[in-house]
């Protein structure tokens, strides 16, 4: 399996564990045609009692685990991992997965519900950040990686306000 089948067969996992959540990142940015390369799935889920019971099972499924524990003891996130405002990096048996309970400050699945588009694709009906969101992110995250690809982004972007 290709690198991007893979990361879809995350996504297609997630939609039918009925996982409410949001594509960001490198993914996002690949499925509105910018040549980038990604490794993992980046997400924002919605926190609610029920979602969060979802995604907590959906990753016993998938025997995901924390992939910076420095002991190598390849913990599966709490509930409270999954409330708050940080990241949970985990590496899955379907390949990486982040979930990130707020892309910034401040700002969760509600908020960004309106700067997505839900697609409907072979795969699986997903919700996916637009590209200028994306982007938006990605120069307040301000971090190297994301300083190189931004050119990348802008150009994407550019010709996808182009050609309409």
């Amino acid at each position: 399996m290709s690198e991007p089948d893979a990361l879809l067969g995350i996504l297609s996992a997630l939609e039918v564990a009925g996982v409410d959540c949001i594509v960001v990142g490198g993914l996002a940015a690949l499925h509105h045609g910018a040549p980038v390369v990604t490794q993992d799935v980046d997400i924002v889920h919605q926190r609610t009692d029920a979602n969060i019971g979802r995604l907590l099972d959906f990753i016993a499924r998938v025997h995901g685990y924390q992939r910076y524990d420095p002991a190598r003891r390849r913990l599966a996130p709490e509930r409270s991992h999954l409330t708050g405002a940080g990241h949970v990096n985990l590496a899955t048996d379907l390949g990486e997965l982040d979930i990130l309970c707020e892309l910034e400050l401040g700002v969760g699945y509600e908020q960004l519900e309106s700067e997505s588009t839900l697609y409907s694709a072979a795969y699986s009906h997903i919700r996916v950040l637009s590209l200028a969101r994306v982007i938006e992110a990605k120069t307040k995250a301000n971090r190297a990686k994301d300083r190189l690809a931004l050119p990348i982004l802008i150009a994407t972007l550019d010709e996808v306000r182009r050609r309409g």
